[in-house]
């Protein structure tokens, strides 16, 4: 989240940069009427207890002289001074909690290279890579071919779970596996990352941190009669591993990787991209989190694109990479870079990866710090979150990308290890 003081000293530019992003103009009008009640409450709890200390060191000596007589207003007033205190209090506890609230609403501040827009539409194409296939047929949807294959069998995970769920089979489950696998060591051995398995439940605290909670309370899985959600993405609980924490300098920056499941209601895209293993309830992803002073995040963001399209370069997907419009972009990030992979037999680009800088918007929101060498002061650390990539989507375009005349689908070179035999 923004800083309170910062958003009350920039109001223009906080409303300026969030209207960009679509957000109700009326937020801002709210948060100042709320943000100026505060501060007079402030102000007339801070006259009345001045003057309960002017008047305590008044009550004092007439005690000390046996002048009770004279005392005894001053003690009623100060009685009274006391119970206008705490009611004030309550009024400012309430307040702030509206406040807070508001603060929580508003998104983090794109930055000034991203550009004007409302929706993907605006997008704008930064690179593309690779060449895009050309076939002597007419190429099918993922769905087609998985079907035909018999390793996508959406029918049976309609009647298991119900729509926007999948079942993989044979060689779908095989390729699923054998991408995750893929992806993480690329990510452990090539790019330096940790590899950690974290909780696919965490509780609102976690969601809140990262950006989830109150924001997308819809778009979430909560489990009922607990304070647990279904993840999202692993970015939740990863970037909160060290939640509260302050860290050293010299720790910075951290990489961490995870594979998990991923979970989300889609409440608000009814109707789109219903078929196939495009928008599902339940997908997976492996995400990689970084954790890094202010100082390198920009260079970091870099870095994040070049090992999410590392990956569909071994496996020769083509692809585009476009920086997100202000319409488009996430609510905790700053800036963000997605990768569109091309998929032939929907002749056109889709998203499969984001890379994306939240600066100090995160860490804010979980206490997330770290001491400079040398000084007493702790400052925030930045945090970044790239998913490299998503399993369901890759495995999709390989189908795509891959597919041949005979209706059969060949294998990347680069994942022909992971379907070795390893048992005779």
């Amino acid at each position: 989240m923004l800083e309170l003081r910062f958003i009350r000293e920039h109001l223009d530019l906080v409303r300026e940069k969030s209207l960009l992003r679509g957000v109700d103009p009326a937020l801002f009008t709210r948060f100042s009427t709320i943000d100026n009640q505060r501060l007079a409450i402030l102000g007339e709890v801070e006259a009345l207890k001045n003057r309960r200390n002017v008047v305590s060191k008044e009550i004092a000596p007439l005690k000390q002289a046996g002048e009770h007589a004279q005392a005894e207003p001053l003690i009623l007033e100060m009685r009274e001074v006391g119970e206008q205190i705490k009611g004030l209090d309550e009024q400012l506890n309430g307040i702030e909690s509206q406040l807070n609230e508001l603060v929580l609403s508003i998104p983090n501040l794109c930055d000034d290279a991203v550009p004007p827009g409302k929706d993907d539409s605006d997008n704008q194409e930064i690179k593309t890579w690779g060449t895009i296939p050309s076939f002597s047929f007419t190429p099918k949807p993922h769905w087609e071919i998985g079907e035909a294959l018999g390793i996508l069998d959406f029918e049976t995970s309609a009647k298991l779970a119900g729509a926007r769920f999948s079942l993989l089979k044979d060689f779908g489950s095989r390729l699923s596996r054998a991408l995750t696998n893929f992806f993480l060591d690329l990510h452990t051995q090539k790019h330096g990352y940790t590899e950690v398995l974290p909780p696919f439940m965490v509780n609102s605290a976690t969601m809140t941190g990262t950006g989830q909670l109150p924001k997308f309370k819809e778009d979430l899985f909560k489990i009922q009669d607990w304070d647990l959600w279904l993840i999202p993405t692993a970015e939740v609980p990863v970037t909160n591993i060290h939640a509260g924490e302050t860290l050293r300098e010299e720790q910075l920056p951290l990489y961490y990787t995870a594979y998990t499941p991923c979970f989300r209601s889609e409440a608000g895209s009814y109707g789109k991209d219903t078929r196939g293993l495009i928008r599902q309830h339940q997908f997976e992803k492996v995400e990689l989190v970084k954790l890094t002073t202010p100082e390198q995040s920009e260079q970091e963001l870099e870095r994040l694109l070049t090992e999410a399209e590392t990956v569909l370069q071994l496996l020769e997907l083509p692809y585009r990479v476009v920086n997100l419009c202000a319409g488009d972009l996430g609510f905790s990030a700053t800036k963000t870079y997605d990768i569109e992979v091309w998929l032939p037999g929907q002749d056109t680009y889709r998203e499969i990866s984001s890379c994306s800088n939240f600066l100090d918007f995160q860490a804010r929101r979980a206490g997330i710090r770290y001491r400079p060498d040398g000084s007493k002061k702790s400052r925030l650390v930045h945090t970044l979150n790239g998913s490299g990539l998503a399993v369901g989507r890759t495995l999709l375009a390989i189908l795509e990308n891959y597919q041949q005349e005979d209706g059969s689908v060949a294998i990347p070179e680069v994942l022909a290890p992971y379907f070795t035999n390893r048992f005779s």
